[in-house]
């Protein structure tokens, strides 16, 4: 079972199966604010069951770092009981991609067994962000700051100054390679990591969407991985070189999978063409 690691002052960490999302809570003197949600209901429970073993009370908020399954679907156990946060586009993202996805599921769970959606209900968040704001959880402060289009147009960071903190979700990945999921956008992503990397010290600590903490070095080092995959993108399209070609050549000089690196060749082609169509 994991454990919850406190990784900077009142600020606890705990990393689950599947998918080796890292799960934060954040105390303050009202109580505990929830960063992420998980895969499904019953996964958000085993989290609430799991705050109330710290001894420090309920979840009394909850944010959401993205609209992605992994991060929102367990919404619905909080709703009642907690205030939901998350940026202002995740209700137009889960009527694109989200509820789409879990209709094809609902259809026929047999054909992706990876999934256990059978109790969700796609839950936005209560209040939407569009702008930054700080929350009060209890003579402590915490920063909601909606960022622009990157690995979503979703994307929320969640700072903690006091602790020097920052929890952003997958626009940083550690424990796999960043993914060129559903609604990414490849050219804004390392804008975003730059911007974000401008308001950190190296002494800060960041907690990724999955896998372990992490510090400024690497996300800077995350930002010049995904700018190569923008410019390689960009070169390739200008040259009307077919897909084939530039997903074998991007995968072989960025290291990334195949699999991904062609999720963000076809997302990147996607994006230019509608630019110049």
């Amino acid at each position: 079972m994991p454990l919850w690691t406190e990784i900077a002052d009142r600020v606890y960490v705990r990393r689950y199966s599947p998918l080796d999302i890292s799960v934060t809570l954040i105390r303050g003197d009202e109580g505990l604010l929830l960063v992420d949600t998980r895969c499904n209901p019953r996964e958000a429970s085993e989290i609430r069951a799991d705050a109330m073993t710290l001894g420090f009370g309920d979840v009394t908020r909850v944010v959401n770092t993205h609209a992605h399954y992994d991060h929102t679907f367990g919404n619905s156990e909080f709703a009642a009981t907690a205030t939901v946060y998350g940026h202002s586009r995740i209700p137009a993202h889960f009527a694109a991609f989200e509820s789409p996805r879990l209709d094809v599921w609902r259809e026929d769970p047999a054909a992706q067994p990876q999934y256990d959606w059978r109790d969700v209900v796609l839950t936005p968040p209560a209040v939407l962000i569009d702008a930054e704001i700080e929350l009060d959880i209890g003579n402590r402060l915490v920063r909601l700051v909606p960022l622009g289009p990157g690995h979503t147009d979703t994307d929320l960071v969640v700072h903690v100054p006091d602790a020097h903190t920052w929890i952003v979700g997958d626009v940083v990945e550690e424990s796999g390679p960043p993914m060129f999921g559903s609604g990414s956008f490849p050219f804004d992503w390392p804008v975003q990591l730059d911007a974000l990397a401008g308001r950190m010290t190296d002494a800060d600590v960041i907690v990724p969407g999955h896998g372990a903490p992490v510090n400024v070095a690497f996300l800077r080092q995350q930002a010049v991985l995904l700018r190569n995959v923008a410019d390689g993108i960009r070169e390739s399209y200008s040259r009307s070189e077919p897909l084939e070609l530039v997903i074998d050549r991007l995968s072989a000089a960025t290291g990334l999978p195949e699999p991904i690196t062609e999720a963000a060749v076809y997302r990147g082609y996607t994006l230019l063409a509608g630019q110049t169509s």
